[in-house]
Formats: C-alpha cells, structure tokens, sequence
C-alpha cells in the first residue's frame, strides 16, 4: 500500500506542534534518556524557552512559521522557521545583499530564516522523525521552504549553520552554498587537561599554564553549576553579567530573564553554568548547553574585570569538563582568532540560501563563490598555524 502523500503546512508557535513529535523529529536518535545524538539547540524545550520568554517573538522581529509536513495525521519532518524583519541575531551576515537590494529598488525584509535564533551552533534544520524515508521527507521540505517563501512574498530563504551534508542537499534545490568559520576543541581522547597541554609546543602550553594561573591570582574560585544547583540566585546573577557586557558588546542583549528561568526549568540537566565568585559573590560566568557529545558554548558576561578571566571561564574550563565527560568536541561560538593559541581551531560551518529575484541570486552567487575560496584558504592557513606540536586532521569538525 503506497504511503499517504506529504502535506505541508506552516504554523505560527512551536506551541502549536506537539512536544513529543517535534523531539522525534529533531533528536530521532536520542533514545528516553537523550543520550545519543542530542543536540539541545533543536530540541522543543530551547524553542519553547525561546517563544514563551517572548527573547523570538513578532515584537523582536522573529514571526515564527514553522514549517510542518505530514503523512496523513502523522508528522514526519518539521523546519525550525521564522519570518524576519530584519538580519540581527543571526550570525550569517546578509546586511550587504540587503543594502545592496534595497538600493537597486528591490524589497529584501521579510525573509524567512530558518535557524535556531540568537545561536551560531550547527545542527540539522530539516528535522526528519526517524524511521521516515529521510531523503523523500528533506527534499519535500527544502521545496517547501521556497514554497513558502513565494506565498508570504519573502525575498528570500536562508538556512544558516546545517550540517555540510544538509547543505549540499540543499543546494541540488536551488540554494547556494555559504561557508563561515567557526573556532572548535577536539577531544583527542585526553584523560586529563595536561594530557591535552601535552600536545602543544612548549610556548603555548607555558603561556595557558600562566594566563590560567593569572586568572585566579585575585582569589577567585571557579564553580561548575548543573542541573538543581542552578538556582534562581545564580540566573539573577548570571543575567546581570551577560546584560552588562551583552549591552557593552552589542548595544541590545537578544534574551531575556524569563528565557533563562524557562531553560533552567525545562533543561537544567543540558545547561552548565560556569560562575566565578570572589569575595563571597558571583563576578562572571558562561553558559553552556551539554550534548550527546558536544559541549557548546554560549554567552558570557563580568560585573569586575581581571586578566584572562574571560579565557579561564570560557575556554579553559569548557575543556576541562568536556575531558571529565568524555565529550568529543568544545563549540565555542561564533569569530575569535585569538581561541586558536588556546586550542580551539578552524571548522567549516554551512549555510544555504534561496534568492527568489534572478538578478540577486546571480551577483550572491559570485560573491559566494569567491567568499568560499577565502574562508577555505583561511581554514588551512588558520590551521597550520595552530598551536599544536603535531598537525591534527584538518578541518573534519565535531558535528
């Protein structure tokens, strides 16, 4: 008996899709435990924290329409999906395409973006349940998507840091492929972070020994925070420092205090908090989301300021639990040149993006092209330049 024909279908709030089948799509793998290839950013209870808090909302310029297809009454596939006003919170710069389109008299906002807001982290877009026919339910998706795009009358689709093999899938549909970078630790089976130190040639493994000596010369401690440790004094905290130095860096922090009271509730054993306290008070933290095998990376923030605190907390520490937890790889973020000396290296990130005017599509698709020849070359060179007394493979990344 042939399957039921896939219907697709747009919605307005992840509230409107089932938990149960929006977590069979994104983390098909994850097992009653999640345990197994879980990614916490594609998760249902990240884009309920997200839209409940109102951090995407219509206000902030985030519509969602999430896209849904279905066989029969059953769901087999979803896009995490929003109509946008504008290019903020997204990490894959477009503000050139959009100046340059508005001034050749096009209309480039609304757009759809189809991302995890506010979070430059890789991970699949097309959510597939699993068990489906994934290939017939991505291509009917990735169709869907420039579907979509002509019925709200967007400019455009993007889908921004997918898997290279999504990407490419993408691209046999009519998008054009874009490549970033992005700064990952790749956990060489370390046992310990001297083991890790060990690696490295002798002036950079002297200089992290310092600077992280350094960070504590003024008596701070540092604490790892997870699941009931997390309390509400500790997010009250943690949000005063990523406003203070959010509003410093970006002018507008992109979350807001019930976003982190939400995550707290509903993934408190996926989010780990690392807080520095000195004097008897909290003076700086990070926040990181826990995977199946990535530890990634997100904000962070300081109410006092010492030299390589910020190392310590981010970059340093994310190592150390990633090696106690047998993690494969540290994502920590997007831009910053300056991880590689503290043995984060250059990854290819992936993104795909449907134009709908020709004349666009054609003048990004040189840019694109030359763009991809750059962040190539940059990766090797970036690589080679690492602070390791061997080469590691380059280039193969964490997802």
């Amino acid at each position: 008996m042939a399957s039921p024909e896939i219907t697709l279908e747009a919605v307005a709030s992840v509230t409107q899709i089932p938990k149960a089948d929006w977590d069979a799509c994104a983390n098909p793998s994850a097992g009653k435990d999640a345990a197994e290839s879980y990614n916490p950013f594609i998760a249902y209870d990240f884009f309920h924290s997200l839209e409940t808090s109102k951090s995407a909302s219509p206000r902030a310029g985030w519509s969602a329409r999430h896209l849904v297809a279905k066989q029969g009454d059953k769901i087999v596939g979803i896009v995490p999906c929003y109509l946008k006003s504008h290019s903020q919170g997204e990490y894959v710069f477009d503000h050139g395409w959009a100046d340059a389109y508005e001034r050749a008299g096009g209309r480039y906002y609304p757009k759809l973006q189809a991302a995890v807001p506010f979070t430059p982290a890789t991970g699949r877009r097309l959510l597939v349940r699993g068990g489906e026919n994934h290939k017939t339910v991505s291509a009917a998706l990735a169709n869907g998507l420039i579907g979509l795009c002509g019925v709200m009358e967007a400019s455009s689709v993007h889908v921004t840091f997918a898997p290279k093999d999504e990407a490419e899938l993408l691209v046999k549909h009519g998008y054009l492929l874009r490549t970033d970078r992005q700064f990952h630790f790749e956990n060489q089976n370390y046992a310990t972070f001297d083991d890790f130190l060990a690696t490295l040639a002798s002036r950079h493994r002297k200089a992290i020994r310092r600077e992280r000596r350094d960070a504590l010369a003024n008596g701070i401690t540092i604490h790892h925070l997870t699941g009931d440790d997390i309390t509400e004094d500790a997010w009250d905290a943690f949000f005063a420092f990523y406003m203070e130095t959010g509003s410093r860096k970006w002018g507008r922090p992109y979350l807001n205090r019930t976003f982190f009271s939400l995550v707290g509730e509903t993934m408190r054993d996926r989010v780990l908090l690392v807080m520095a306290k000195r004097n008897g008070r909290w003076i700086a933290g990070a926040i990181n989301f826990i995977g199946s095998d990535t530890l990634f990376g997100r904000n962070w923030g300081a109410i006092e300021h010492h030299p390589f605190l910020h190392f310590e907390v981010c970059y340093y520490q994310a190592i150390d639990f990633a090696i106690a937890r047998g993690l494969r790889c540290v994502e920590a973020g997007a831009q910053g040149e300056h991880k590689i000396d503290r043995g984060y290296l250059p990854k290819t990130t992936y993104s795909a993006h449907f134009l709908a005017d020709p004349a666009l599509r054609r003048a990004v698709a040189q840019y694109l092209e030359q763009e991809r020849s750059y962040v190539a070359h940059a990766v090797r060179e970036l690589t080679d330049a690492g602070p390791f007394r061997k080469a590691l493979p380059p280039d193969e990344g964490c997802a």
